[in-house]
């Protein structure tokens, strides 16, 4: 079946495209009320995030935009120490795109949301012209346990800089599909639960966390610098990069510190904390090739530096410009 406009009518045939698609695969008590909202079980202090997917293509390897969509809504609030709980989705569907393709989406959403503990609880759905692509639009609301402060302004001279894996792997999955480049790469798209929590049960003191998106980890450590006014040192021999991606990133002229990904997370800790928090990582689900990448030093306040296999040092700016467009 074909999506018409006739299904984002808010008649009959919307009614079909929601319950035959979505509405069992989303199942649970609260969305199964189908009321205007969701009325869900509270805490003291809440998270809440929102996000818009458009990534091109829908479908790539390692996964499609239901599951990033999960993903990059559940790793948002999880870097700020919340426990996910609850997303709602809207749908912006253009006409003519592929029903089974639909049913494939929704699919991968509530897989996901099963492996991240979350419940897909409100969502809409909407169809334009157009010439089949899908969009999706998450919301997601966690809640904070008492104490927990996880921030970007909280790093300080001394605290160690880690990375839960390979770098680059979604940037290059995304680009070698529009390019037809033939490998073995898969995008990184996972939740991240596993591996923050197992952080917080090894007590690890972690100042700030961050999911390793667009802009790659120079931007997202430069927002670090410039938030704590702080200067950080990575030291570029420990960079997790598969060798895959380095040879991918060779032939094109890429550099991993600026590829996003959708799997991976940078977190600052108490130096003290470093090698519990690394074996913490390192156990956890997608957390095995986690590494130490660097360290917080004095030096000059909201700067990125790196260490270079030669025995130099540079200074790693943030991106400017457009890197890849569209690769969530």
């Amino acid at each position: 079946m074909k999506i018409t406009l006739a299904h984002g009518s808010g008649g009959k045939a919307t009614s079909e495209l929601i319950h035959e698609i979505f509405a069992n695969r989303f199942n649970n008590p609260v969305l199964a009320k189908m009321e205007d909202s969701a009325v869900v079980p509270g805490a003291e202090t809440i998270a809440m995030t929102t996000d818009s997917f458009v990534v091109t293509p829908v479908f790539f390897p390692g996964g499609n935009i239901g599951r990033l969509s999960v993903c990059g809504t559940v790793n948002d609030l999880l870097m700020n120490g919340a426990e996910p709980k609850y997303l709602t989705c809207g749908f912006i569907i253009e006409e003519g795109a592929d029903s089974e393709a639909l049913a494939c989406i929704a699919d991968s959403m509530a897989e996901t949301a099963r492996e991240a503990g979350v419940s897909l609880v409100a969502g809409d759905t909407k169809v334009i012209d157009g010439k089949g692509g899908v969009y999706i639009n998450t919301a997601g609301v966690g809640f904070v346990p008492r104490g927990r402060v996880v921030s970007a302004s909280q790093c300080e001279t001394g605290d160690v800089v880690l990375l839960s894996g390979y770098l680059g792997e979604h940037h290059a999955a995304i680009l070698s599909s529009r390019m037809g480049i033939e490998n073995q790469i898969q995008s990184d798209c996972a939740p991240l639960n596993e591996i923050v929590n197992a952080l917080f049960r090894a007590g690890v003191r972690v100042k700030a966390m961050r999911d390793v998106t667009r802009g790659g980890l120079a931007t997202v450590l430069n927002e670090f610098a410039q938030s704590s006014g702080c200067c950080i040192e990575l030291e570029e021999d420990r960079l997790p990069v598969s060798q895959a991606v380095k040879g991918f990133c060779g032939i094109l002229g890429l550099d991993p510190l600026y590829m996003g990904n959708e799997g991976k997370l940078v977190a600052v800790v108490e130096r003290e904390d470093a090698e519990k928090a690394l074996q913490a990582m390192r156990s956890a689900q997608y957390g095995a090739n986690a590494a130490q990448i660097g360290s917080v030093i004095s030096g000059q306040t909201g700067t990125v530096l790196v260490k270079t296999g030669i025995g130099g040092t540079r200074i790693v700016t943030e991106l400017y410009g457009e890197g890849l467009p569209r690769i969530c």
